[in-house]
């Protein structure tokens, strides 16, 4: 363990506990992940994340029938205070930062460190900066990242953890970057020798941009100049072509999105190279005993139809219906953004509300929308509406981590429906996989890897599927093709053949833990990306995603055959 290089992971967002609202979804779902496995295998690491003070926003549904966003103080008196304070300045004012930090003993994780200036010594605008997760005003955002960035280098310094190499989530902590740039007086090589990049989405909304004025007002280059900055992100700053030229590796976070970032940013001059790691989940924390302990299919069985009674109560006590454990549930949870497509089973209402009133299937959704998506607020409302006027529908508000394993744990097949390529490597159907739940898939992220048609779950995969086609006319095929491996071989295996659903419920869970839990992502990071970085350099990577899809058209069939 001692010839491991010490690790800080910065991200804006960490979930490791339902008591720590420090999340909103999947980013730090997989980072809660990242830190429990570290803590687990005892790996050179801490975590370093915000201390939001509202979280990311509570879910309510009002009286007029439709979703509310509250915003409601958190108050932890379980988290460490350092005792640092440091001071970093955002838009011409001082902000001081102090941290507390989560000791590994409290859940199991790394240590990790949060972040805030919402303390008595700031003024009510700095104060501010750590209220809101995500916030939608862009000083306030870009003032968030140089407190995680800026501030989190100076806190680690201060607690004397001498780190070995930055791990940046995102570009939200570039400014981690800038002030390793200003501490080695400008010196690229230096920063690069010490800095990772790990880029999650190929949305553009995920990759954040910015006029440089505003950032260099705001503090966010660490004293570096305006030219200086123009020559790493551009005049319109892109956060994550500035990350690929300041690390020495990057990574993608599945097969398929490792080819497709490569193509995405094939025109940066100066760029790291972009490795891919594929996303996984924490097994010890998201996978249910009974599961585990499960020795036969009768045994396997029986566990999903407990945790479906637990769920249900849940379901009826937030909507007031009753469902029933032996009809066949499909849930979809996961944010409410357009390109994830909740609606999609939706596109002919009369079709699943006929499977819906036989009683052959439930559906479950729940997820939040950011506060500013409009279309994802009116795509909860439309579903929420719906719900209430179908049989067997519902929408649970407030999707948190508790929600989220009860959902994995008590479902019998876990839907998840983005436009392909938009799903860099959502990791919800890993967890539920690991709870004997079927994944239903679009073709898209980690599913290419870890989705096998009649093995262990299914694809919207069919002749003729094709990303440059028009999105209308891949909606319906989607849907054609959805609703097709529902009635065709979901429900008939489902309800004729238990013993078959049991086979691919275990083949399910077996894949899961064989590949897709984050003790496997943890060593793999530090084997591809954190060693070779503090060795001086970037080795020659024999699974560095140097391809093309021409080349490898069949990702999956060469993991499934290293993995089964």
């Amino acid at each position: 363990m001692k010839t491991l290089p010490k690790v800080a992971y910065f991200s804006m967002e960490i979930a490791i506990d339902q008591s720590l609202s420090t999340y909103s979804g999947g980013l730090g779902f997989l980072a809660g992940s990242h830190m429990q496995s570290a803590g687990y295998l005892e790996m050179p690491m801490v975590g370093v994340t915000m201390l939001w003070s509202f979280g990311y926003y509570d879910q309510r549904i009002g009286a007029d029938g439709k979703a509310e966003v509250a915003y409601v103080r958190k108050h932890y008196d379980f988290l460490k205070d350092t005792g640092i304070m440091v001071d970093v300045t955002v838009f011409g004012q001082n902000a001081k930062v102090k941290a507390f930090k989560v000791e590994p003993e409290l859940f199991g994780t790394v240590p990790i460190y949060l972040l805030t200036t919402d303390i008595p010594e700031n003024p009510e605008e700095i104060r501010k900066i750590s209220h809101r997760l995500y916030d939608g005003d862009e000083k306030t955002r870009i003032s968030q990242e140089v407190v995680l960035g800026i501030a989190g280098v100076k806190v680690l310094q201060a607690d004397n953890y001498d780190f070995d190499t930055i791990h940046m989530n995102e570009g939200h902590a570039l400014p981690a970057a800038f002030e390793l740039l200003r501490q080695y007086n400008g010196d690229l090589e230096k920063v690069k020798r010490r800095t990772v990049f790990t880029t999650h989405t190929p949305v553009a909304a995920g990759n954040e941009v910015h006029w440089v004025d505003t950032l260099l007002e705001g503090g966010f280059f660490a004293g570096a100049s305006r030219e200086r900055a123009i020559q790493l992100g551009g005049e319109n700053f892109s956060l994550t072509v500035a990350a690929l030229r300041m690390s020495r590796v990057a990574n993608a976070v599945s097969q398929l999105h490792g080819l497709v970032a490569n193509k995405m940013w094939e025109w940066v001059e100066g760029r790291c190279p972009i490795r891919a790691i594929t996303n996984a989940v924490n097994l010890h924390y998201w996978q249910d005993e009974r599961i585990r302990n499960a020795k036969t299919s009768t045994d396997l069985l029986n566990a999903k139809h407990e945790m479906k009674q637990e769920l249900f109560k849940y379901v009826a006590g937030v909507t007031g219906k009753r469902f029933d454990p032996e009809v066949l549930t499909i849930t979809w949870a996961r944010r409410f953004a357009d390109y994830k497509r909740a609606w999609l089973i939706f596109m002919d209402k009369d079709r699943i509300t006929k499977l819906l009133n036989e009683n052959k299937i439930q559906l479950i959704f729940a997820g939040k929308f950011h506060p500013d998506d409009t279309m994802g607020r009116e795509m909860f409302n439309n579903i929420l509406n719906l719900s209430n006027s179908l049989k067997n529908v519902v929408l649970l508000p407030n999707y948190e981590l508790e929600l989220s394993a009860m959902l994995k744990k008590g479902t019998d097949v876990w839907m998840n429906t983005p436009l392909r390529p938009f799903e860099a490597s959502g990791t919800s159907g890993m967890s539920a996989n690991m709870n004997g739940a079927l994944h239903l898939s679009s073709y898209d992220g980690w599913t290419v890897e870890g989705t096998f048609d009649g093995i262990n779950g299914y694809t919207l995969n069919y002749p003729g599927l094709d990303d440059d086609i028009p999105w209308e006319e891949r909606h319906w095929k989607d849907y054609e093709c959805l609703m097709s491996i529902i009635e065709n071989q979901i429900i008939p295996t489902y309800y004729e053949n238990k013993e078959q659903w049991a086979h691919l419920m275990r083949q399910a869970i077996r894949i899961s833990e064989a590949y897709f839990n984050s003790d496997r992502m943890v060593i793999e990071y530090f084997n591809r990306v954190y060693k070779p970085i503090a060795k001086g350099g970037v080795e020659e990577d024999e699974h560095a995603s140097d391809i093309s899809v021409a080349e490898n058209p069949n990702l999956d069939a060469w993991t499934f055959s290293n993995i089964k």
